[in-house]
């Protein structure tokens, strides 16, 4: 009897088929193993695409979403949106300084992984604006140094 090891090998194309030894019995004729591609066992790899985003004018931006986030599980929500392109406003005037500093990393974290941006617009509101949204505002000299100070913290 042939090894049972060899024969699960053989049958989930991890080892070829060898011929049988001369002083075994010829049993059934094995079935061909199928393999799923020709290059070494792997199976064809689909690329991921990153969907295109979409163009959006001055005219098609129709919604702003603020936020006024009790518990540091209501990042979600601001995840969400944001990913689909809407601009967000975080209002941390109604949580613990704590879980503001650790909203406002995740928040960074996500603006930057989807090559937003965030700013400060008071010391507890922030905004986050996606890539195809400008923010134009008083003063470059201004947002330079609350940059500045808000990545320090």
């Amino acid at each position: 009897m042939a090894n049972p090891l060899r024969k699960t090998m053989v049958y989930l194309g991890l080892a070829d088929e060898e011929f049988e030894y001369e002083d075994e019995a010829p049993s059934a004729p094995a079935a061909p193993v199928a393999h799923a591609t020709a290059s070494a066992g792997r199976a064809p790899v689909t690329p991921l695409r990153r969907p295109a985003p979409k163009a959006v004018g001055p005219s098609d931006m129709n919604e702003i979403l603020t936020v006024h986030p009790r518990q540091y599980k209501d990042a979600q929500v601001i995840a969400e949106n944001f990913r689909e392109g809407i601009p967000v406003i975080i209002n941390l005037s109604q949580m613990s300084e704590p879980d503001a500093k650790r909203l406002i990393d995740f928040a960074s974290g996500l603006s930057q992984g989807l090559y937003g941006k965030i700013e400060r617009v008071t010391n507890k509101v922030f905004l986050l604006s996606p890539a195809h949204v400008a923010v134009s505002g008083e003063s470059a000299d201004v947002d330079g140094e609350l940059e500045a100070s808000f990545f320090q913290q």
